[in-house]
């Protein structure tokens, strides 16, 4: 339950709340609005007046503010086709109109269409804090999608760079064309040759199966990082066969 709301005018009033317990930020509100317990007593931070919902090209770069919203996102020119299919899967319009592009990666999974092409493209974060005694961070600091999701540290998400200068691609198989994918597969590739492969649909976060120099063997990591990934929805036998598709298709 809400017991405190904050709408502070600056990041370092933000930050100055966001570092007392039980406090967390708002952006969308489609999370922190759930009906919670009694026992779930929260004080909120909204951030809509810190100016965290800038999106525009820089460079070879994609800048997305925390805050931007998922809707606007899959809107913008810069927006790259595919990112826009993962979108779609990642929640309905209603949904996507409110939440933003960083509470959308806090609260991801496996099942994540949006974590897994950030984590495919090598995506990196900004994330800031005032309290050193109590974070890893410091002022500012950037670090990798993969890193993040790895541990999913407190501080706060100001912005997410998306590398424009890669070919991306994304494939999904899903009961429905509304639902979350059972298996997907996301997939950038450099002009060097280096190639990212990322599978999506299962576990607590979405899953590197290749990050190379080249392209050889795709099928055969897809399959490999999917050896044991069975849950209700699907067997692991399945998403492997299903994993190596997709992958090859990406390449295609």
């Amino acid at each position: 339950m809400i017991t405190n709301y904050h709408r502070p005018q600056t990041l370092d009033e933000a930050l100055t709340l966001l570092a007392q317990p039980n406090t967390f930020p708002l952006g969308g509100g489609t999370l922190l609005s759930h009906p919670q317990t009694d026992a779930a007593r929260v004080s909120v931070v909204d951030l809509q007046r810190l100016g965290l919902n800038s999106l525009g090209a820089s460079g070879n770069d994609l800048q997305i503010g925390a805050t931007c919203t998922l809707q606007s996102l899959l809107e913008s020119e810069y927006c790259p086709a595919a990112l826009k299919t993962a979108i779609k899967l990642e929640a309905p319009i209603n949904i996507r109109n409110s939440a933003t592009v960083a509470g959308t990666l806090v609260s991801s999974d496996g099942r994540s269409p949006f974590a897994a092409s950030l984590l495919a493209m090598d995506a990196k974060i900004t994330m800031v804090s005032n309290q050193p005694a109590l974070s890893k961070v410091e002022g500012s600091a950037v670090i990798s999608v993969g890193e993040y999701l790895l541990t999913k540290p407190k501080e706060l998400i100001t912005q997410i760079s998306v590398p424009l200068n890669v070919k991306f691609a994304f494939e999904f198989v899903s009961k429905t064309p509304a639902d979350k994918p059972l298996v997907a597969a996301a997939l950038a590739q450099w002009k060097s040759g280096r190639t990212r492969l990322v599978l999506g649909g299962y576990g607590k976060t979405p899953v590197l199966a290749m990050d190379g120099t080249e392209a050889d063997g795709i099928e055969s990591a897809a399959k490999n990082a999917y050896h044991e990934a069975q849950d209700e929805w699907a067997s692991a036998e399945y998403r492997m066969d299903v994993a190596a598709t997709l992958a090859k298709r990406c390449l295609a």
